[in-house]
Formats: C-alpha cells, structure tokens, sequence
C-alpha cells in the first residue's frame, strides 16, 4: 500500500490533492511545529493583479506550538477578505456559480481549530472532485518515513522541492492573457476553471 505524508492545507495547492488521488492512503501531520508563511493556513490564487495569497489568521503561535493545537483568528474578519477575493478573482470563471453554494459556507460558519476547519474543506472538495482518498491525521510527530513518501517539505508555498511525480499542464484560467499560466495555485483555482473535468487533471 502506497502511502503519502503531507502537512495540513487551506485550500491546498493542486500538487497536494494530486497526492490524495494517486496514494492508496494519505497521512496528515498534526503534531508538526508552525510556520509562517506555509500552505497549513495559506492558499495562492490568480487574480486580475496577479498572485494573491490568502492567509488565515491562527493564535498560539508561540515556541514549539504543533499544529493540532493552532485556533483561528477573527483578526480583521479575514472571511469576509477571502470570499470577496475570490469572487473578484473567480465570478468569470466557468464553474464559480456551479461550485459557490458549496464553498461560501466555510466563509460563514466559524471553526475553533485551523486542522478542524482544513479537514472539513478537504472532504468537501474531494466531494466536488469526486475522489475517495483514504486520510487519517497522524498520532505521533512522524520520524521514521521508510515505508511512506514524505512531501511535508516537498510542497512547500516558499521553497518547493523537487517532486518528480508532478508536472503542472496548462489549463485554461481566467487571467492566463494578461499574465501568463500560474502553476499549481491552490485547488478551487482547477475547480473553478475546469469544473467536473478537474479529477483528470490530477
């Protein structure tokens, strides 16, 4: 049984649901240390200016803080900045108005813990991507990964590593004129875009 390990995402980027699609059972990290600046609680669209990346707010971020631990923020009703982001960024899109129903609701009903809130999104969208990934959380910091593929730092929003599994193919996006094809955004940018066809894609 093939195994991947990854961090928990917000929105995650499409090279981490490719993960869920092709390994026979996924393993998220609870029990990691926070980071600043990772796909745990940031997500990357395209919008008319460009890349914007979209950015919970979490507390108790202190020293050696895991994870599991990390609670959501209502600094600057953060909600309210990312569904108006992503109406601005994805109204013209083909599949906005199909999926909006389902995804505006995790703009609205608030979660105590960020793994909380990320899992509840990650069923979702492997509900309008119709995929069945097999995903546990981990029960311990994982150490020993000999008998699994490790991606916790291989997907990565600063400093990606090498990922010999993965090759983004360009797909049609609503800003690709002005700026060119962005690679591996965040999954709602394949959902709004593609639609039902998202699942070959990965």
């Amino acid at each position: 049984m093939s195994t991947a390990l990854l961090q928990t995402t917000y929105f995650g980027p499409i090279q981490w649901y490719q993960k869920l699609y092709r390994y026979d059972r996924c393993l998220i990290e609870q029990y990691d240390s926070y980071q600043k600046q990772t796909y745990r609680n940031r997500c990357v669209i395209a919008t008319a200016n460009g890349l914007q990346a979209l950015t919970v707010p979490v507390e108790g971020t202190g020293e050696k803080c895991v994870v599991r631990d990390l609670r959501i923020s209502d600094h600057n009703q953060w909600w309210r900045v990312h569904w108006n982001a992503l109406i601005s960024a994805y109204n013209e899109s083909p599949f906005f108005d199909y999926y909006a129903d389902d995804i505006r609701p995790f703009f609205e009903k608030k979660y105590e813990f960020l793994i909380d809130f990320n899992e509840a999104i990650c069923q979702k969208v492997c509900e309008l991507i119709d995929i069945q990934p097999n995903i546990e959380r981990t029960t311990d910091y994982q150490r020993q990964t000999d008998n699994m593929d490790d991606y916790r730092a291989v997907i990565n929003a600063k400093h990606p590593l090498v990922d010999s599994d993965f090759h983004p193919r360009r797909y049609w996006q609503v800003f690709e004129g002005k700026h060119g094809f962005q690679a591996n955004l965040s999954i709602l940018d394949l959902l709004f875009n593609l639609g039902p066809e998202s699942i070959f894609y990965l």
